[in-house]
């Protein structure tokens, strides 16, 4: 994922389509990610092409973006991550299939998934929220980055797949390995990892069946078969890598708004039955997934020409911040009518994961605004946004008044 993968401009591409990004970077991403983003959009035309990380188009407005996102049959998810010929590597399901064969695989994860199942979790999510919270009250300091927001989720997610706690660092290592550019491991060693790792736990939860979630799917019908173990691999894979990524890092920019604005803390602690209603403005103005689809066949799109094969990088962030999608995008108004926003996808490889992502992420804000109404950026954070299919704060502190 490194932008070191220049191409050449294809003749069919106009030259005033050409713009020099790197989506695993913008210019400016480091000081704000979602700042840099709102310039690369206001600055550019809503579909554009860059040289950087093979060449691809990307899609910069938010209407463009959702059916990029949406329309699998112009737009296949069989490459989702560039450049390319590292994207081609990735092979974990659901994600690189499409309709219909993907469709017995969603079920697995929607069953796990689903609302209700979610609520018969939000005890235990709660429980984890303010165990962590209390675990700092008193000192009146946090890093809130790594005693909170890399422990709350993955916490939650592995007590759910019955995995131990210990092995959350080396589970996180490999999951950021494929998901930053210049990773420690290398992108197609992480996911061997992912694979030695889970191949002797999903043959054992064969064997003997437990409660939890990987054992579900192992023993789910698929239309008369069960999974297969290379089809157990990447999908359990895929399942760890969603659980312990996203979260973490969407909470680090919540937080960090939060801190900074009193006005919207007041908000959230004046309406706390509508947090859950809440969270929706939050991931609409937080976005923070940057992945693609592969053009189907030659196709005019938009004006442009695409040919088969072609690339389509789809930087979620942007439906959301795109003014004609969201008036005043940049205002975080928890009154707002319908926030249009593309962070959990749209159509059939919507997140199965987002009942869970928005339960952890409300309950979260009404224990910590609870506890710790008032707070501010700690002088010993590290603001840096570092590039990534997910955009990420390297290291946010707060601080509050004990008295």
């Amino acid at each position: 994922m490194a932008s070191v993968y220049v191409a050449e401009k294809p003749d069919h591409v106009p030259s005033e389509r050409v713009v020099d990004v790197d989506i695993y970077a913008p210019p400016g991403q480091a000081e704000n990610y979602h700042d840099a983003w709102a310039k690369v959009q206001a600055d550019n035309p809503p579909l554009v092409w860059t040289p950087q990380n093979e060449g691809h188009w990307i899609a910069l407005g938010g209407d463009v973006l959702a059916e990029v996102q949406s329309d699998w049959e112009r737009f296949s998810n069989r490459v989702i991550v560039l450049p390319k010929s590292i994207g081609e590597l990735h092979g974990l399901i659901p994600t690189t299939i499409d309709p219909p064969e993907h469709r017995p695989y969603r079920k697995l994860l929607n069953e796990n998934l689903k609302p209700s199942a979610v609520r018969g979790l939000q005890g235990r999510v709660r429980e984890v929220a303010i165990d962590l919270i209390e675990s700092f009250r008193a000192d009146g300091h946090c890093n809130f980055t790594e005693e909170y927001a890399r422990i709350f989720p993955i916490r939650i997610f592995l007590a759910m797949v019955d995995l131990p706690e210990s092995d959350a660092p080396k589970i996180r290592l490999w999951a950021e390995s494929m998901t930053r550019p210049e990773p420690e491991i290398p992108f197609d060693e992480a996911r061997q990892a992912f694979f030695d790792y889970l191949d002797p736990i999903i043959r054992s939860r064969r064997e003997k069946p437990a409660e939890d979630m990987l054992s579900a799917m192992l023993s789910a019908d698929m239309g008369g078969r069960r999974l297969d173990h290379e089809e157990a691999l990447a999908l359990s894979t895929q399942v760890l890598i969603a659980g312990v990524d996203t979260v973490v890092n969407f909470l680090g920019f919540v937080m960090l708004e939060l801190a900074r604005n009193p006005e919207a803390r007041d908000a959230l602690r004046e309406n706390p039955g509508g947090m859950l209603a809440a969270t929706n403005e939050l991931f609409r103005r937080f976005g923070l997934v940057t992945i693609a689809r592969e053009v189907r066949e030659d196709i005019e799109f938009h004006g442009m020409s695409l040919k088969k094969g072609e690339m389509v990088a789809i930087p979620t962030v942007i439906h959301g911040i795109d003014p004609s999608s969201n008036p005043e995008p940049e205002v975080l108004d928890f009154k707002r009518s319908r926030s249009r926003h593309s962070t959990f996808g749209s159509g059939p490889h919507m997140c199965p994961g987002q009942e869970l992502a928005r339960s952890e992420v409300a309950i979260t804000l009404e224990e910590w605004l609870q506890r710790i109404p008032d707070f501010e950026v700690a002088p010993d954070s590290d603001l840096t946004c570092r590039p990534g299919i997910v955009g990420s704060i390297n290291r946010l502190c707060l601080q509050w008044s004990t008295k």
